[in-house]
């Protein structure tokens, strides 16, 4: 199984989740690649946010040398795809029917802490936050997606400000993954 994590720039919030979503389904005895990456290519080639760094290491967590990337046609392909806003979501959506990608295996990371219902056809599909009638559906103009969302579905974004932000976005983090080996290990994705 494959799963790929997705922020903006891919320094903060998604190499955040691989790391913590790559120990929980170690720890659950889940098989499963994780990668992350982002939806832009502002940040490419640049190593994960300093204070990213130490927030995970004091939690205990190993931090890989890595450097960002915006998501990969190949990448876009995985079995699980999430997004870490909504934002996110609507950026991918573009990027994955691009790549002929399965958008069913779109979802938000804040669909696994109990935020939302997990969206069994993805988070486009019916039941999805960003599906008919979801909560999320209204329109944004003008502007980048990736930059906006409607924020109660998203996790937060600590690049303008110190340490405790690193510590919030870990604590949702942390909340969203166990949520995904559960999910995972009482529903495989299949189809994607």
């Amino acid at each position: 199984m494959k799963i790929l994590v997705v922020c903006t720039g891919n320094i903060c919030r998604s190499p955040m989740g691989e790391v913590v979503l790559r120990e929980r389904l170690a720890e659950a005895g889940v098989e499963a690649e994780v990668a992350s990456a982002g939806v832009s290519t502002e940040e490419t080639g640049n190593p994960i946010d300093p204070r990213a760094r130490r927030v995970l290491a004091a939690h205990g967590y190993p931090v890989p040398s890595r450097s960002a990337h915006q998501a990969t046609a190949a990448e876009l392909q995985a079995d699980v795809v999430l997004a870490m806003t909504a934002g996110h979501a609507k950026s991918l959506r573009r990027m994955m029917e691009r790549a002929g990608a399965d958008i069913s295996c779109l979802h938000l990371w804040r669909e696994f802490d109990g935020s939302t219902p997990i969206a069994p056809d993805g988070v486009f599909g019916d039941g999805g936050a960003l599906g008919p009638g979801g909560a999320l559906t209204t329109e944004k103009r003008g502007g980048s997606d990736f930059y906006y969302s409607a924020g109660a579905l998203d996790v937060p974004d600590p690049w303008y400000g110190g340490e405790e932000g690193f510590e919030e976005t870990l604590a949702t983090v942390e909340a969203g993954a166990d949520g995904i080996v559960a999910w995972l290990a009482r529903a495989k994705p299949s189809g994607c």
